[in-house]
């Protein structure tokens, strides 16, 4: 592989990432994507989980090609998806046609036959953030816990009619979409596992800051039509419960001094959007909805 390589023979570029080291490695005409483990990220990821989604996405057809892993090393190469964008929020808004082949990439995943180690459960990841952060000298923002306690009635309304689980990505920021214009491609299975899911599309609307028209033109194709009632607020319930999440994720980074971002500016505001949607009318017929089945 090229890492025995002398320098002179391949070509490496920096690219982006939130948490971990990421390369594009270009040799003898093929090219490559290098990942290296963030510091700190061994404290919430699981690398075997992440190595084995990554090779049954790419068998769905929706990610590329896993070339060598080191779980141990946290070490992560796969082929290049050439001629790809990676998406933004700007990029979802911008280019006609993305939102639609989101959902169309998310139901490939979705109703393949792909089978993830992991299981991704929201309650309990929340309890497992917090038992890391109870290692951090760190506060977590004020009535963090009270809004957990609030999120009861949400567990019982999901749990009151559960759908299948099925693999999903459960990180889908923008970031982690490749679009080539005529198929969108997933990447970094780091967060993924066998979960509900609505929630991969809840989560893309707020991590794509969708409107309202962006959410519909993802839904539609997803489901080829209207979705139910149901559904829809499935979808509406994990917006909110995304950011209850990711409000501690990002804390975690703020505690790591990750430098990448303002963690600690992103986690309040993930959790004051939390607050806002599920204070708002529309969360509470929302929920109704689900827990009617």
């Amino acid at each position: 592989m090229f890492w025995h390589l002398d320098e002179t023979e391949i070509d490496v570029t920096r690219l982006g990432g939130l948490t971990n080291l990421v390369f594009r490695v270009d040799h003898g005409g093929e090219q490559y994507v290098l990942r290296l483990p963030g510091k700190g990220t061994e404290e919430y990821i699981n690398r075997a989980n992440e190595a084995q989604a990554a090779k049954e996405a790419a068998r769905a057809g929706v990610s590329p090609g896993v070339v060598y892993v080191d779980v141990a090393k946290g070490i992560l190469v796969t082929h290049l998806i050439d001629r790809a964008v990676t998406m933004s929020a700007a990029n979802f808004k911008s280019i006609a046609g993305a939102p639609a082949r989101a959902g169309e990439v998310f139901r490939r995943l979705h109703s393949s036959d792909a089978k993830f180690s992991f299981r991704f459960e929201l309650f309990a990841m929340i309890d497992e953030y917090l038992k890391v952060l109870a290692t951090k000298d760190i506060e977590l923002p004020a009535g963090y816990h009270d809004v957990v306690k609030d999120a009861e009635s949400v567990r019982a309304a999901l749990n009151a009619h559960p759908l299948p689980l099925v693999a999903c990505h459960c990180d889908p920021l923008c970031e982690n979409f490749l679009d080539t214009g005529k198929r969108m491609w997933l990447v970094d299975w780091e967060y993924s596992g066998m979960n509900d899911p609505m929630w991969d599309l809840g989560d893309l609307c707020v991590e794509g800051e969708f409107s309202a028209g962006q959410e519909e033109e993802m839904i539609r194709a997803y489901f080829g039509g209207e979705p139910s009632a149901t559904d829809r607020g499935r979808i509406v319930i994990y917006k909110a419960m995304c950011d209850l999440l990711w409000t501690l994720w990002g804390l975690i980074q703020h505690a790591n001094q990750n430098p990448v971002d303002d963690f600690w500016a992103y986690a309040t505001n993930r959790f004051e959007r939390c607050k806002a949607l599920m204070a708002s009318p529309e969360f509470s017929k929302h929920v109704a909805a689900v827990a009617k089945g």
